[in-house]
């Protein structure tokens, strides 16, 4: 195929499938619902760039084929002479539910092998593990649970085996945790649980190692282990080893050079749409946003047919981009017209660019106004999408600001019900900890001309004040005492403004 087939292809594939995922060698990359991508034909190249707020890549396509529903790539990571496979799969788990049924039920039955085997004088609980789905208490099939007793002791277990996605294996702490508390609400009067026993698979683990690590070891005993089913091996992981957190941050671009290097472009595009943002995403890349959405990126590439630098402007809603010229010229206009009358806090709610990325424009309102959040945030030193990397994934903390006193504030947000908001809030507040306790925030260029407190950051957990997911005070009092969080419940209308309705800490929940 031509690049330009190549490119036609994907794009009419893609365009059908915002519902699919993005795979690579086996493993999930992106989840198009959230994800972005464009597609360019160059010379004899054509290029397929995804991103979204955890990572960002580019692969030179060489081939596809489609076969019952999913598109497989042949493609080149840059750099790399070997060729690798990507597939972007409609259907989320490829496999039909009986499978999915099928391998948890086997892994479970491995399992409890491996626990008679391991621990020796512990019975399990009605001598099996269960993978049933408990809708009222948040439990998905995708874990196995179980209750193992020696005595009047006992240990909540909970395990995901090799075939979920490293997210869901992630996710197996929120879930583990409730499984816990489950357990002792049950076992009351009858029986002392002690904690959580959690099994995922082989070099998995990372995630939960440092998420574990900040939970509040006097309330709970916490054991994870990496099990291996190949030999039902099981091995326990220390987690008083988590000093070296796979992560760096990225340094703070020059914001007056980049927009002075863009000045032309941001005149123009300001002149169109006054209410935009322009986030400077790197020294050579800004993005145009309007409550979170981008309506244009402007980006130095190479020339077509040429080696020459110029500026590339992209626009158009997810999974249309465009490059701008004389010729998309009025199609550019027509759809910064379009967007800034639905992408309004009066818009339809039924326009589907009203409803996109509501957790980006609940950011970008905080970010324009953090104090509305907390009085004592520093409306001075405000940053958005702070890239930190952790191993080869790219993460963006939400918001990263500090208090008006130099103490270091991380900002989780989520515009709708979501159960992980304070483990994911926890993994960002352990990479500023990292990075904080390195002196590095002043060192890329943040924060300057502030006097940063030596004390460990605030966490501030921020979402709709009637969409905080039930589970999310019992995942809280597993955290540890040293952590200083807060739960802010934010008026449903907030896209007409911020206003905090309530606020919960760790100590005292006050009322606004």
């Amino acid at each position: 195929m031509t690049p330009d087939l190549l490119a036609r292809s994907l794009q009419e594939f893609l365009a059908a499938s915002r519902n699919a995922v993005v795979l690579e060698d086996g493993e999930v990359l992106f989840d198009l619902e959230t994800a972005q991508y464009a597609l360019s034909s160059e010379k004899d190249r054509c290029l397929l760039h995804l991103w979204s707020a955890e990572r960002n890549v580019v692969r030179h396509v060489l081939d596809v084929e489609l076969k019952n529903g999913t598109l497989t790539l042949t493609a080149r990571r840059f750099g790399h002479a070997r060729p690798i496979k990507m597939e972007v799969c409609r259907d989320r788990d490829r496999r039909p539910p009986t499978a999915q049924k099928a391998a948890r039920s086997r892994y479970a039955r491995l399992l409890e092998r491996a626990l008679r085997r391991d621990m020796p004088g512990w019975a399990l609980d009605k001598s099996r593990l269960s993978t049933s789905m408990d809708l009222e208490r948040s439990f998905s099939p995708v874990y196995a649970r179980g209750l193992v007793r020696k005595g009047h002791s006992a240990f909540a277990v909970l395990a995901v085996n090799q075939e979920e996605t490293q997210a869901q294996v992630d996710a197996a702490l929120t879930f583990g945790l409730l499984w816990l508390d489950a357990c002792r609400e049950r076992e009351a009067g009858r029986s002392v649980v002690e904690g959580l026993r959690l099994y995922v698979p082989p070099k998995t683990s990372a995630t939960i190692q440092i998420r574990l690590a900040h939970l509040n070891h006097a309330t709970a005993k916490f054991q994870l282990f990496e099990f291996d089913e190949r030999d039902e091996s099981s091995t326990q992981i220390d987690l008083a080893d988590h000093g070296n957190i796979q992560t760096r941050l990225v340094r703070l671009p020059d914001v007056s050079h980049v927009r002075s290097r863009f000045a032309a472009t941001v005149s123009k595009v300001m002149a169109l749409a006054p209410q935009a943002e322009a986030a400077v995403l790197s020294p050579t890349e800004l993005s145009f946003r309007l409550h979170g959405l981008e309506l244009a990126r402007v980006r130095l590439a190479n020339a077509p047919g040429s080696f020459q630098v110029e500026e590339e402007i992209i626009f158009g809603p997810p999974g249309y981009e465009t490059r701008l010229n004389e010729e998309t010229s009025p199609a550019f206009e027509e759809f910064i017209k379009t967007v800034m009358e639905a992408r309004s806090p009066n818009g339809d709610r039924r326009d589907p660019l009203w409803r996109m990325y509501p957790e980006r424009w609940l950011e970008s309102l905080v970010f324009k106004n953090v104090s509305a959040v907390d009085s004592s945030l520093d409306p001075a030193h405000v940053y958005s999408q702070v890239p930190a990397f952790s191993a080869s994934d790219r993460a963006m903390i939400d918001v990263l600001t500090c208090t008006r006193d130099g103490r270091l504030a991380v900002l989780e947000l989520k515009a709708d019900e979501d159960m992980h908001l304070p483990l994911q809030g926890l993994d960002y507040w352990a990479r500023v900890l990292w990075h904080h306790s390195r002196d590095e925030f002043q060192q890329y260029g943040y924060f300057s001309g502030v006097q940063l407190s030596p004390r460990p950051p605030l966490l501030m957990l921020i979402a709709p004040s009637l969409r905080v997911h039930p589970a999310t005070d019992t995942v809280l009092r597993y955290f540890s005492p040293s952590i200083e969080w807060s739960l802010i419940g934010v008026d449903e209308r907030w896209r007409e403004g911020i206003k905090v309705i309530y606020r919960k800490s760790a100590v005292k929940a006050i009322h606004s």
